[in-house]
């Protein structure tokens, strides 16, 4: 759904991307800080229940997710390298997210349920990405999933934000739940997808 947008960001960003390359800003560097940034965000405001401050912040680093690839395409430094960087560094803002979620049901929150779902979240987060890059590494394909990574970054944002807003904690946690096993199911996906691939090629 998210990724549907990326055409109207490329046109919204260009004129910020030229304005930083003509500072002598690398797409490298806005990638790297974009991610400390979502991060440090994360794992400071999340665990103190500070959740709408915590939304809105990662939320506009995650619209701008796509201002060094823009960066790169207009400088003519667009690569496998870059495409890596902002691949791997993705992980560690997905992560820090669902780590600090999983510190602040462990404290604050005084949830099983959702710590459970967080933490599920967390480690689905990694597997499923793995799936898809293990395959493409064996020559196949798995780009199949009911839910891609934009969309499970903005569900999580939406219901942390309308919980900082005031809703009760059952709505993170209903949305938790819904991630995890639709990450889940996304792995399974991919699996099957894969097997099919294999034993046909045998």
């Amino acid at each position: 759904m998210l990724n549907r947008l990326r055409g109207a960001m490329t046109r919204i960003f260009t004129p910020v991307a030229d304005a930083l390359l003509k500072r002598g800003v690398s797409p490298d560097a806005v990638t790297i800080t974009g991610t400390v940034a979502v991060v440090a965000t994360a794992l400071w405001l999340l665990p103190t229940g500070h959740f709408l401050a915590a939304a809105l912040v990662i939320a506009f680093f995650a619209l701008t997710d796509s201002l060094d690839g823009v960066m790169a395409r207009r400088a003519g430094r667009s690569g496998p390298w870059g495409a890596f960087l902002d691949s791997t560094l993705d992980r560690f803002g997905d992560a820090a997210i669902f780590t600090g979620l999983v510190l602040w049901f462990a404290g604050e929150g005084d949830s099983t349920w959702g710590l459970g779902a967080a933490l599920a979240c967390l480690v689905l987060g990694s597997v499923v990405p793995y799936a898809r890059a293990r395959a493409e590494g064996l020559g196949m394909t798995a780009q199949v999933g009911i839910a891609e990574r934009a969309d499970r970054l903005a569900a999580v944002l939406v219901a942390t934000a309308a919980v900082g807003a005031g809703l009760p904690q059952v709505v993170l946690v209903v949305v938790l739940v819904l991630l995890a096993v639709a990450s889940l199911v996304t792995v399974v996906q991919r699996m099957v997808t894969v097997r099919r691939q294999a034993v046909g090629a045998a």
